[in-house]
């Protein structure tokens, strides 16, 4: 099996030096880009499987560089920062970073976040990996969202909540279980990161109106909404 391929994107040598060294010890291949448009390019030319992208960048800034990504492909962005404000967090989860992580950078705590991801990623072992509803089918093999036979393009954290709540018809989930379930016991965002996520989903499912849909149960959380015609 070939080594998993990390791209980091960030300025700081040095630090690029021990990610790289940490990383090739636990059996990653890792690339190396100190600009933003250099790792872009570096992106489309190397097909990572995951990218590690800092914020402050020369060329473009990892705000730019996430979107840029994100219209060309769904492959995990973990962000390294050293801004630690609220803000900053949900600003790249609603540009579609899939996890957050502030400097200072422990080792292993990255290592864990980056498998994490990478399983979510590519999950193994569902027992159903097909959901089909009335002009709805969530695939979770190919990772893919088709309703009234259009796909549409979800990021892997929104199919992954999506088919985790879809799974369950009907059934409430508060946004720590959400948390818990589909980010992983060892996230360490708020449970904000459920809110934005959800409500990218809606924004995506909205112009396909139809009887399944994402609701919210006020004080609560969240289900997936099956209704039955009699």
């Amino acid at each position: 099996m070939m080594n998993q391929k990390i791209l980091v994107i960030e300025d700081a040598k040095n630090l690029c030096d021990l990610i790289k060294l940490y990383l090739n010890k636990e059996g990653f291949e890792v690339l190396i880009s100190h600009n933003g448009l250099e790792g872009l390019k570096l992106f489309q030319q190397e097909a990572p499987n995951l990218v590690l992208l800092d914020i402050m960048l020369p060329g473009l800034d990892g705000w730019q560089v996430c979107r840029e990504i994100r219209k060309m492909s769904d492959i995990p962005i973990i962000i390294i920062t050293a801004k630690d404000e609220e803000f900053d967090k949900v600003l790249g989860l609603e540009l579609g970073a899939d996890d957050y992580i502030v400097k200072p950078i422990k080792f292993k705590e990255l290592v864990a976040r980056i498998r994490a991801v990478l399983r979510r990623f590519h999950p193994t072992g569902l027992e159903v990996n097909k959901l089909v509803f009335p002009g709805m089918v969530i695939d979770a093999d190919t990772y893919t969202v088709t309703v009234n036979k259009q796909e549409i393009t979800l990021s892997p954290k929104e199919l992954e909540l999506l088919y985790f709540l879809a799974s369950h018809p009907n059934k409430v989930f508060t946004r720590q279980q959400l948390l818990d379930q589909v980010w992983g016991y060892d996230f360490a965002g708020t449970t904000r990161t459920v809110d934005v996520h959800i409500e990218r989903l809606r924004k995506k499912l909205k112009p396909h109106r139809q009887a399944n849909q994402i609701k919210t149960v006020w004080g609560v959380g969240y289900k997936f909404e099956v209704r039955h015609d009699d």
